[in-house]
């Protein structure tokens, strides 16, 4: 078991245990948690970076998008960032690629808005990562509940969802 990791100096909750957190532990990948007290006005990556302290572009946000063709995917960007749509049509083979509506995304993806985690979906879709991830040696996604977030390695993350490092931004 990882041990919570207290980013902000807030008192840690040992007992939070995630989905994402039990399927890390059981593909024996490493991993950190931190926390941070959600603001419900405010459920921006940029906002949970600056409550715990944590470089922005070393903050990912999960967003969920659906092709013309071939349905779901994932996108894995910096929280500061925007998605380039056309990057990302061309990288999953799609002429043309939109954003889920936020009210379908816990269906989809048994999430919700500010805790959705690329690790864990309700089902496995093409999962794309933004490139410059690999630059860093960590880098911090939802651990797949709002306040609650996961530090792993890039390249552990994307050999653990299959996906594929692309500029998308």
């Amino acid at each position: 078991m990882q041990g919570v990791i207290n980013l902000k100096g807030k008192k840690a909750e040992a007992e939070v245990r995630t989905n994402v957190m039990r399927l890390l532990d059981a593909a024996g990948i490493h991993y950190e948690t931190g926390t941070y007290e959600v603001d419900e006005n405010d459920l921006s990556g940029s906002h949970a970076a600056d409550l715990m302290g944590i470089d922005h572009d070393q903050m990912y946000k999960t967003l969920v998008l659906k092709g013309e063709k071939k349905g779901y995917l994932v996108c894995c960007i910096p929280v500061d960032e925007e998605l380039d749509l056309k990057k990302v049509a061309k990288a999953a083979g799609e002429k043309k690629v939109e954003m889920i509506h936020v009210k379908d995304m816990l269906g989809i993806t048994g999430y919700i808005r500010g805790g959705c985690s690329p690790i864990g979906m309700k089902k496995k879709f093409p999962t794309y990562i933004e490139e410059t991830a690999q630059l860093y040696d960590t880098i911090m996604v939802s651990a797949g509940q709002r306040g609650v977030q996961v530090t792993v390695s890039p390249e552990d993350l994307r050999e653990y969802v299959d996906g594929t490092f692309v500029g998308l931004v």
